[in-house]
């Protein structure tokens, strides 16, 4: 069966770490124009749901698409499922990516789409290899763990497995550990349900919003990537983009 795809990229104007990120300058462009202009290298169906008049005005003034959503949303995930339900009935699988990741590349988009190619497939997102176990340790970076046919069993802030028996500082070489990566893709209907899940335990606990689908019930596809991306969350990380322009991120691991 063929699927037909949009992506949403949600984006709120309000932070307390970076007021106004997605107007933010990089590179002559903005980061919200950027990550637009990345997913529609993939997609004709890319729009923007935003809560805030700045950021419609601005999409729709570089020739993109802006669907107004409410300020009252609990996580990104909500918003996406109002700004969908404003479309029309075409697209079946909804990819959720990022306003802050202006590195996503054509191939994340991709291999989140063949995901769907397995009608098992409710929820899909990516993973990529660890390179340190100091960034295994980073509790910033999501740690997942997967069953055989790569659906995920836990993501954890806490570094999971421990591998008994061996130095810690070893133990990248013992175990392939796996980063998440927060780019996801929904069934339409998945979407729809999810949204209407209150907060589980391991969720609130965790603070990751993936754990409430877990925990109801919901199969996530991991697939993996062996590009990262960088998201920006503060002043200090768009310094860091604008070294990326120019110094692009090289592949990590194997994908």
């Amino acid at each position: 069966m063929s699927h037909t795809f949009a992506v949403v990229i949600p984006a709120r104007y309000a932070s307390t770490r970076f007021p106004g990120k997605p107007l933010a300058l990089l590179g002559g462009k903005t980061i919200i124009q950027r990550v637009y202009e990345q997913a529609r290298q993939v997609m004709d169906d890319v729009f923007v749901a935003t809560d805030d008049t700045r950021i419609f005005d601005h999409v729709e003034s570089f020739g993109g698409h802006a669907i107004m959503t409410s300020p009252d949303h609990r996580s990104g995930t909500d918003r996406i499922e109002e700004a969908v339900r404003s479309l029309d009935s075409r697209c079946d699988v909804i990819i959720n990516l990022q306003g802050d990741e202006p590195f996503v590349r054509a191939s994340h988009i991709e291999t989140l789409c063949r995901c769907f190619d397995d009608e098992r497939t409710q929820i899909a997102t990516l993973g990529i290899p660890f390179g340190s176990m100091e960034e295994v340790e980073n509790p910033n970076s999501p740690k997942i763990v997967t069953d055989v046919d790569g659906y995920a069993l836990y993501f954890s802030r806490s570094v999971i497995p421990f591998v008994r028996g061996e130095e810690r500082g070893e133990w990248l070489g013992r175990f392939p550990f796996v980063r998440h990566m927060g780019i996801y893709a929904y069934r339409r209907d998945v979407l729809s349900a999810i949204s209407k899940l209150t907060p589980s335990p391991l969720e609130v606990a965790e603070s990751l919003e993936q754990l409430r689908w877990l925990q109801h019930g919901y199969k996530i596809r991991v697939a993996m990537t062996e590009f990262s991306t960088i998201g920006i969350d503060t002043p200090e990380d768009l310094e860091r983009a604008k070294e990326l322009l120019t110094h692009p991120i090289p592949p990590q691991g194997r994908g």
